[in-house]
């Protein structure tokens, strides 16, 4: 709760917010307790019976080495909230606190999913169609293999499938045009290996200019290029709706049409609106853990409450445990 650009002024509000919207839903917030009482007194939710205070004397800073706060950062909110995940007191761990150190203690703590090379994360973007693509890896890991790629389309088809109802998601590798001898090595092994599984309904390669099409389900890449892809959609929406917000103040004529077209233009901010796809999701853990915006607003952080109580309703870690404890699976996706 103390991690992020706002901290509990975004998280806390978030959270009571969350536990009203669902009747289930407990919530441990880990952190400075005298900081978290005071905002939750201040929203007249101290004595709630379903938001939990755990104490934590530490906080892992955006500056501090991702190894550095898994050996010396044994009592902060993030290593708390990941040991109550491990134990099993808490079913998914919500963090808007330092990228870095969260995966990198994420790993160290929960452990990854037998048969499963490196845990990815993914979120979803808008299309021009009805549902969201699915994007991985964001950041998780800068550099990708063949196999990890392979693994990264397998996950994200069991996360697009249980999200969208799909029973075979379209996946597709992002690469520099469409033909199959664009791409370097690790594209086109990841490729072949896509092609061979009987776990991926792999459709070839998408362009950047596809990700909003709603060509694919789910489009698998390198965690450089998928961060600098989400973060170029988020800047793209941001623009677009502040341009068309200044458009509108300088005209008398055009804040008229605005009024008349408001139900139309709420459809679609809502649409665009990143806040609402906040909270991407580092697959392929022992455990729920749901990356939240450092910047994030009270609105956005919800939207990633949201989405990890969505992902243990739908058991996601065994979901994909399943796939790769087949002795098929694990053999296509471990030994090529």
């Amino acid at each position: 709760m103390m991690g992020g650009d706002y901290g509990p002024r975004s998280s806390i509000p978030a959270a009571v917010h969350a536990v009203n919207a669902h009747a289930n839903l407990t919530l441990i917030l880990c952190g400075n307790e005298h900081v978290i009482s005071k905002e939750l007194e201040s929203l007249d939710s101290l004595s709630h019976p379903r938001l939990i205070i755990r104490h934590c004397s530490e906080i892992v800073t955006n500056a501090c080495e991702p190894a550095i706060a898994v050996r010396s950062k044994k009592d902060s909110s993030m290593r708390v909230a990941l040991d109550l995940v491990k134990s099993g007191e808490a079913q998914a761990c919500v963090s808007s606190g330092n990228t870095g150190a969260l995966f990198f203690m994420a790993h160290y703590v929960l452990k990854m999913l037998p048969g499963v090379k490196r845990a990815a994360l993914i979120s979803s973007v808008p299309t021009e169609l009805k549902s969201p693509v699915y994007l991985l890896d964001l950041g998780a890991n800068v550099h990708c293999d063949a196999q990890m790629l392979y693994q990264f389309g397998i996950m994200g088809s069991i996360v697009a499938g249980q999200a969208l109802g799909l029973d075979n998601p379209r996946v597709s590798l992002l690469n520099i045009g469409a033909e199959d001898i664009k791409g370097h090595d690790d594209i086109k092994q990841a490729a072949q290996l896509m092609q061979q599984s009987p776990h991926i309904n792999y459709i070839g390669y998408s362009e950047g200019s596809d990700i909003f099409s709603g060509k694919a389900d789910v489009i698998v890449c390198e965690g450089f290029v998928g961060n600098v892809a989400l973060k170029t959609c988020e800047g793209i929406a941001k623009l677009i709706m502040n341009k068309f917000t200044t458009a509108l103040e300088k005209h008398l004529l055009y804040k008229c049409m605005a009024f008349m077209l408001r139900p139309i233009i709420k459809k679609l901010y809502k649409k665009v609106n990143p806040d609402q796809y906040n909270g991407a999701s580092l697959v392929g853990l022992r455990g729920i853990v749901v990356k939240s915006h450092g910047n994030a607003s009270a609105k956005a952080f919800q939207a990633a409450i949201d989405e990890a109580v969505k992902e243990v309703e739908r058991q996601l870690p065994d979901k994909i445990a399943a796939i790769f404890e087949n002795t098929e699976s694990k053999d296509t996706a471990v030994n090529q």
